[in-house]
């Protein structure tokens, strides 16, 4: 171990930099290089190191660097196949640590051997797995496939579930060693940086749990911090090797299942003796990982559209149903019920200011109000959701047949509204590989992980069933959904308010209308009336009382005309006035002198104007017209 780094124990071992043993495990020999021309600065798991270091890699391997370097992936492992070494056929694999470049190789075992055999048995054992009908069978098929490919006594397909502890779903063993089917183990027994080389090293083996390290030796400088996060021989923590002994386990190895770039479980595999693998059998465990995380994966999408599916068909039933009405009970009457159903839950709440509505096994009014305020903000931003609210919400406990399980979202109405689906909690029997929450003696220089794996049950209370990600999303969905629906008929409320009132507004234009047109019909006959008197009146006077007669009738002729014009159009407030002056004109050339009517010419352009204003014009151009005749 290197002596470099700090001191470890149960209390802070997910600060352990196990990315940096300083040594490997001796199944195995590693030569780290400079990539510009191969020199070996470092090795590890040689008998005579100092022998090994300044030669180049293609001395000893036969290696070409460049060759090595254009095959490197950005990130991870390159398999370089078969190679000599000191006499000998080996495997190869190469990775690159910061400025170095890391060669590891191991012995070839006759286990397997590359064949139309093994590949068709690789088919086979992919097709196994794709006739799986559900997730329990298609652990179980993997832990047989697995167990087969290593040889190892037992093989566990191990998931990862709540707050990162494991449960064993699948499992293959012989008669010889005990079960492990079903047993959950707490999740320190996996550190956090220990499943982040998971995600990024996707095969690691123990060979043998009594190895001695070998230590890493370099030519100048210090090599024993490299970075081996890409080690397939990396050492392990004396903390895991522990573990294992305690448990009778001779050699392990194990497989990651990656899914969407994230650790859904791995293929956890012992041995009573130690056992090696073939690099060619690594890789065909690490296909056949990668395979089942392919299985998992369209397993739980499939699971998650036909759940999507349902969910969706039972919102348009839930939304065709929601009440309309102003206040928060009668907008969900008629669908309280049915919500709780749509998500499984044992009862709904709703909170808008001092409105509350519940439907269903829900907690005290006073508790939904305080669950509602203790939700309020987090609510906003995105959708809380527990399965034991009395973590987060202690008065919680005092009501867990209520609500144990709580899924929270805000609706942005006027007075933000937060709705609430409860769910009761749910009795639980776990069954764990030891007592996780027995003390561990220990002596301060000692590492001693749990010894005990017995079978040791708990009952689990406070705790709802989960939620699952196609009813979170489908809360978000009703809630937007539910909104736009209630928008949308308070505007066709809206809309049925104003046709309403723009009906009765053209029913009083139109008997304004008509009421314009009956006043402007009257005085377009009392002014005919005034004419014709002005008519009589001209016919016995003297020219000049004749003319000043003459003129008052061209006057009332030009407000007369506007009158017609009015009557005559569709509008009592606006006419054209182009045509309005064209007639006016006409009128009063059809009184004038023949070279009158030839001396003048019109040219107008429509142009809609009130009445009040055209009489006046039309008097002005009465006015010029008459004075242009008469001067």
């Amino acid at each position: 171990m290197n002596p470099s780094r700090p001191q470890v124990d149960l209390t802070n071992c997910d600060l352990e930099p196990i990315h940096i043993p300083g040594s490997i495990q001796p199944y195995g020999m590693m030569l780290i290089a400079v990539p510009a021309n191969g020199t070996v600065v470092g090795c590890a798991g040689l008998p005579d190191p100092q022998a090994m270091l300044g030669r180049s890699l293609a001395e000893l391997t036969g290696l070409d660097v460049e060759a090595v370097r254009s095959t490197l992936p950005g990130t991870g492992i390159a398999t370089l196949g078969r190679v000599t070494f000191g006499g000998e056929v080996v495997d190869a694999i190469a990775y690159a640590s910061g400025e170095h470049l890391v060669v590891e190789l191991t012995r070839i075992n006759d286990d397997i051997e590359i064949g139309a055999t093994f590949l068709g048995q690789l088919e086979t054992s992919g097709a196994e797995l794709e006739r799986a009908t559900s997730l329990g069978e298609l652990a179980d098929r993997a832990a047989d496939i697995f167990r087969r490919l290593t040889g190892y006594g037992r093989v566990m397909v191990y998931r990862f579930v709540d707050d990162d502890a494991g449960v064993v779903i699948g499992e293959s063993t012989d008669t010889s060693l005990s079960s492990f089917m079903n047993h959950h183990f707490p999740a320190t027994d996996i550190p956090r940086q220990a499943r982040a080389l998971y995600v990024r090293n996707k095969v690691r083996v123990i060979a043998d749990v009594s190895y001695m390290p070998a230590p890493i030796v370099s030519a100048s400088g210090d090599l024993t911090a490299i970075d081996l996060s890409d080690s397939t021989l990396r050492s392990v923590s004396p903390i895991h090797i522990q573990y294992l002994k305690n448990m009778g386990v001779a050699a392990s190895a194990s497989m990651s299942i990656v899914k969407d770039d994230i650790l859904w479980g791995l293929i956890a595999c012992h041995h009573h003796e130690p056992r090696e693998l073939s690099l060619t059998t690594r890789l065909a465990c690490q296909a056949m990982a990668s395979n089942l995380a392919r299985q998992v994966k369209a397993r739980e999408d499939n699971e998650l559209y036909r759940e999507r599916i349902r969910l969706r068909a039972y919102e348009d039933i839930v939304l065709a149903r929601l009440g309309a009405g102003g206040s928060l009970a009668d907008f969900f009457s008629s669908s309280g019920e049915d919500l709780a159903k749509l998500l499984q839950a044992d009862g709904f709440a709703a909170v808008q200011g001092a409105d509350l509505y519940c439907s269903g096994n829900c907690p005290d009014p006073v508790d939904v109000r305080a669950i509602a305020e203790h939700v309020r903000h987090p609510a906003a931003l995105k959708p809380v959701v527990t399965r034991e609210l009395s973590k987060d919400f202690a008065p919680a406990a005092d009501f867990p047949d209520k609500a144990s399980g709580l899924l929270a979202v805000t609706m942005s109405t006027e007075v933000p509204t937060i709705l609430m689906w409860f769910r009761a909690e749910q009795l639980q029997t776990v069954k764990w590989a030891g007592n996780p929450h027995k003390d561990i003696p220990s002596d301060p220089g000692v590492l001693t992980p749990r010894t005990s794996f017995e079978a040791w049950s708990e009952s689990v209370r406070g705790r709802a069933s989960a939620w699952t990600l196609a009813q979170t999303e489908s809360a978000v969905r009703f809630v937007k959904l539910a909104l736009e629906a209630r928008n949308n008929e308070r505007i066709r409320q809206l809309n049925r308010e104003l046709t309403t009132t723009l009906k009765e507004n053209e029913s009083l234009i139109l008997q304004k209308d008509f009421l314009l047109r009956e006043v402007n019909h009257r005085v377009q006959n009392s002014l005919s009336l005034v004419s014709a008197f002005l008519r009589m009146q001209a016919r016995n006077t003297s020219e000049d009382v004749k003319a000043q007669l003459e003129q008052a009738e061209r006057r009332l002729m030009a407000v007369g005309l506007a009158h017609r014009r009015l009557y005559q159009g569709d509008s009592v407030e606006i006419i054209d006035l182009s045509r309005y002056l064209d007639e006016l004109v006409g009128e009063l050339l059809n009184a004038m002198d023949a070279r009158w009517r030839a001396g003048i010419s019109l040219d107008f352009s429509p142009t809609l104007i009130g009445t009040d204003r055209a009489v006046r014009i039309g008097l002005i151009v009465n006015e010029l017209v008459t004075n242009a005749t008469k001067y």
